[in-house]
């Protein structure tokens, strides 16, 4: 009988019981790791909702280093200005259509009036205030900051009464967030009840991580690792000949940009890129490069607010080429995820060469 190994668990391994998840330096590698296990090792094909899909059960994994969480392949073609649009709307609390949809029109299929989302709007759910006032999240911020050791800095979105409607098309994928505060470093798990592996799970670790940081730097602390649990981890069909593309190219290190460490961040910053986000979306203004809000940014912002103007010119100028006084201005790293994702609208210059590697 051959040796058990755990799904997920590295080469080597067998004759060990590993009963905590493989830990991973960056999320490219968990995530190359994981689209190959759920299409090469899947127990269970399955058909929710017209959907078929390969699937593992209790998938899960660990960051060492939450801030590694982009994936620079040519195949999955990120787009980094969804992830921080989403990370953000998060963070705003807001659950409007209106604005996270502009990134991402798929998402208004998963709207019961047009107008907001609600299982996956995670937003109100952890940065609105309950009836006692206070936020999930600054609940839990509040009690790590009296009781370090506390296991209970948990925060939930999944309400029972999301299913009630048979027929509701958005209930919420993640069950909670944990944090723990542990010598000084924080730490975060995310519990989700199911996870697309292809698309899903690519932006959700981005928000999460980010999420995670941005709390990490309210209390003062260190960051520590990242821990993602899934109980059902699913390739969608229509997305097997993509995760195949993605697999393949997995092997390559095509890219690598030095991991960005957000700055120390007040909620009045995040308002500032809020004004920025609201005027660039909906065409009322061009980014100036000597606007003194913009100035008044950290670089790190800055550069999120310039992915926002690049954006703007790809939606509100079509058929014209993204400035390259704009591109020249983004950081390499995000130059070049922009560039493989609407290469069709990059100046010929910044167009990476053949095999993506810059």
């Amino acid at each position: 009988m051959p040796p058990y190994r755990t799904p997920l668990q590295p080469p080597g391994a067998e004759g060990h019981v590993m009963l905590q998840p493989p830990m991973f330096g960056r999320f490219e590698d968990a995530y190359a790791a994981v689209l190959a296990h759920v299409s090469q090792h899947f127990e269970h094909t399955s058909a929710s909702r017209g959907n078929t899909a390969r699937e593992c059960l209790n998938v899960s994994f660990v960051l060492r280093d939450p801030r590694d969480r982009i994936v620079y392949l040519p195949a999955r073609r990120t787009n980094i200005v969804f992830c921080f649009a989403e990370a953000l709307w998060y963070l705003w609390g807001r659950d409007d259509l209106e604005m996270i949809s502009y990134y991402a029109p798929r998402l208004a299929r998963f709207s019961s009036d047009g107008e907001k989302l609600a299982g996956s709007a995670y937003g109100p759910k952890l940065f609105r205030s309950a009836r006692t006032g206070r936020s999930q999240w600054e609940t839990v911020r509040n009690l790590l900051a009296e009781d370090p050791a506390s296991k209970r800095a948990v925060v939930s979105f999944f309400h029972p009464d999301e299913l009630t409607d048979p027929a509701n098309p958005d209930v919420s994928c993640t069950l909670a967030l944990q944090f723990f505060l542990r010598d000084g470093h924080l730490h975060a798990t995310t519990y989700m009840r199911g996870n697309d592996a292809v698309i899903g799970l690519l932006s959700d670790v981005f928000s999460f991580t980010v999420i995670q940081e941005f709390t990490a730097l309210q209390l003062g602390v260190q960051l520590g690792s990242y821990g993602h649990h899934v109980g059902s981890m699913h390739i969608n069909d229509a997305d097997a000949r993509r995760a195949a593309a993605i697999i393949g190219t997995a092997c390559h290190r095509y890219a690598w940009f030095p991991v960005q460490a957000m700055p120390p961040t007040r909620w009045p910053d995040l308002e500032i890129v809020a004004q920025y986000e609201g005027a660039l979306r909906r065409g009322e203004e061009q980014l100036a490069a000597d606007d003194p809000g913009w100035l008044g940014l950290d670089p790190y912002w800055r550069q999120v607010v310039l992915l926002f103007e690049t954006y703007r010119q790809i939606v509100h100028c079509p058929g014209s080429p993204v400035q390259p006084s704009t591109m020249e201005a983004l950081d390499p790293g995000y130059r070049w995820l922009i560039a493989h994702r609407w290469p069709e609208r990059i100046p010929e210059q910044f167009l990476m060469p053949a095999g993506g590697q810059q």
